[in-house]
């Protein structure tokens, strides 16, 4: 068999000169798509050993050593392993354990938010969410429907603009300055008459949110939609998501806005409890 042919099995590059373009874009593909399925299976083997050396990782993924070497070498950048140097043995990183716990913490509000957003729903009769950031949006990772809102369209999963919900300008709010700053530079889109898109207007009103401890919208996403929201804070104080009530302003109306703001305070309350905040 010759080399080339050994390289082909072991799924590694071969230096042809004769493939047109489309192939050779082609093979560019496959070949990221197979260093990434790599790349996760040397976190795998990582996690599955405890430490392995390079010649051990490349036994079990079938290629030469240097390629083991080179996808050790992207992942150490990342900060996803490490080298012990005393031994040359390679280990998990201290960004596994970032990642993971980013996962960890919005598995976490999912499953403690459902009993806080069930309670808040039945006794107020509407649309209890739960959302965190997501980028530049906030995303709902939980909801709850109350009796009153029974044909409400459905928000989990959803991604909405941060300046034109209540959970996300109470995530802008206490989001750090200079991060603040950047998404408030930018371009921002209106969806109604009654949408804050000005800068300088949107920092007032995210002043007024740290300052009452809750964010409101009235009908700025949406005709006819209100909504009312309060901050969930991790064990740190870190503010980590934020829980709201949406509804109809026929019911949520500034008569009864303040009496739904205080519940959601509650609920925020509550629920950073269930997250270790205060203790």
């Amino acid at each position: 068999m010759t080399r080339t042919q050994k390289q082909s099995e072991r799924g590694e590059e071969t230096t042809e000169n004769t493939r047109t373009p489309e192939r050779q874009n082609g093979r560019g593909a496959a070949s990221a798509v197979q260093s990434v399925d790599r790349a996760v299976s040397v976190l795998e083997i990582l996690a599955r050993h405890g430490e392995a050396g390079v010649t051990e990782i490349a036994e079990e993924l079938d290629v030469h050593k240097s390629t083991a070497f080179r996808l050790l070498g992207v992942l150490e950048n990342r900060g996803l392993v490490a080298q012990a140097k005393d031994r040359g043995k390679y280990y998990l990183g201290a960004g596994v354990l970032r990642l993971a716990g980013a996962a960890a913490v919005r598995l976490d509000i999912s499953q403690e938010g459902v009993p806080v957003c069930r309670e808040v729903a039945d006794e107020l009769g509407e649309t209890v969410n739960i959302a965190v950031l997501d980028d530049d949006a906030a995303v709902n990772i939980m909801q709850a429907r109350g009796t009153a809102s029974v044909t409400a369209q459905n928000w989990l999963g959803r991604r909405t603009p941060l300046h034109a919900t209540s959970s996300g300008k109470v995530l802008l709010a206490h989001m750090p300055p200079t991060l603040r700053e950047g998404l408030l530079a930018r371009t921002l889109p209106r969806f109604t008459d009654r949408t804050i898109t000005g800068a300088a207007m949107l920092r007032a009103e995210l002043e007024a949110v740290v300052e009452q401890g809750y964010g409101i919208t009235i009908e700025e996403l949406e005709l006819g939609l209100a909504a009312v929201a309060a901050p969930v804070r991790a064990h740190d104080g870190k503010v980590i998501a934020a829980i709201s009530v949406s509804g109809p302003v026929y019911r949520l109306n500034p008569d009864r806005l303040p009496e739904v703001a205080k519940r959601t305070v509650a609920a925020g309350a509550e629920l950073s409890r269930r997250m270790g905040y205060g203790f």
